[in-house]
């Protein structure tokens, strides 16, 4: 696999507060990354230095080992801002058609719009009377326009509706199948779990976590395993376990808070616990990012 992105030491200052904060990770041929993070926490703006949109403070960003302002790179890379801006007093069909002209081997018309979803009547408008929905796709196809190595998609999916929301992911899951190299930031935690074989978690300019989307769900979130109890089991038996980080008993129920929920099953058979109805739950991405979030707090 070839190194496509390359950020190193990457600053940005903005009236002497840092947005992002020495900044570094690459990102190979082929792979689908999502950035998280919450607001303010510099995925935007790192987005924008590496598109050659921001100059940073210090350090480097480069896209195909080149500079990202380069000719070179912007004829193989694609971009959706989260604030869709099109130029106005020109049809859909018109200004797709604009932009397949600045690229050396455009995607042809037909495959755009059965990429993106787009109708005849969207095509026929004029930009300006677009609702926010049918902007949202043609700035999709114009992303797609320059048939791109590289995808950039910051907040894609706000403000569409389901329809469109899912031709989009359908489309970028069959984009990825093609070996394009996808990254995309995204406040919907869902998204990134479906979409995302990898993920770069920001806070505070910073990156708290980089890895596989499985290897972080399976580290940072809570599993448990629950069952109702047929005798009087104290905590105890289980909170002794080095496996276990916490016991609770709700609603008849109880809790076994644990990274290895296998050794807990093995336990409660080894020991012959008369209990019945066992849960085994795993955690959700959610609460990784929180436990996440949390822990980095903390650590400040």
């Amino acid at each position: 696999m070839s190194t496509i992105v390359e950020v190193d030491g990457l600053v940005k200052e903005f009236n002497e507060k840092r947005a992002v904060n020495g900044v570094s990770f690459s990102i190979q041929k082929g792979e689908v990354v999502a950035i998280l993070g919450p607001n303010g926490a510099g995925k935007t703006t790192t987005l924008l230095m590496l598109l050659g949109l921001l100059r940073p403070t210090e350090g480097k960003a480069a896209i195909f080992h080149k500079d990202p302002k380069s000719k070179a790179v912007r004829e193989r890379i694609g971009v959706m801002l989260q604030e869709v801006s099109l130029m106005d007093g020109l049809k859909a069909k018109e200004l797709i058609k604009l932009f397949r002209g600045y690229y050396p081997n455009p995607l042809p018309m037909n495959h755009l719009i059965q990429l993106t979803g787009l109708e005849k009547g969207d095509l026929e408008k004029r930009t300006e009377k677009l609702s926010g929905g049918q902007k949202r796709r043609v700035a999709f196809a114009l992303a797609l326009a320059g048939n791109p190595d590289l995808l950039f998609f910051d907040e894609p999916t706000v403000g569409m509706d389901t329809s469109s929301r899912r031709i989009f992911w359908e489309t970028v899951k069959e984009l990825a199948r093609e070996g394009k190299t996808i990254i995309f930031t995204t406040h919907y935690l869902q998204e990134a779990d479906d979409y995302a074989e990898r993920m770069i978690l920001f806070k505070e300019g910073h990156i708290i976590a980089d890895g596989k989307t499985a290897e972080i769900k399976r580290k940072m979130t809570k599993q448990s395993v629950s069952f109702v109890a047929g005798e009087d089991i104290s905590k105890e038996r289980f909170l002794k376990l080095s496996f276990v980080t916490e016991v609770t008993e709700k609603e008849g129920r109880m809790h076994i808070v644990t990274d290895d929920t296998d050794s807990v099953l093995s336990m409660i058979y080894k020991e012959n616990l008369h209990v019945k109805d066992i849960r085994v739950e795993k955690g959700r991405l959610e609460e990784a990012f929180e436990q996440l979030t949390k822990s980095q707090g903390e650590a400040v």
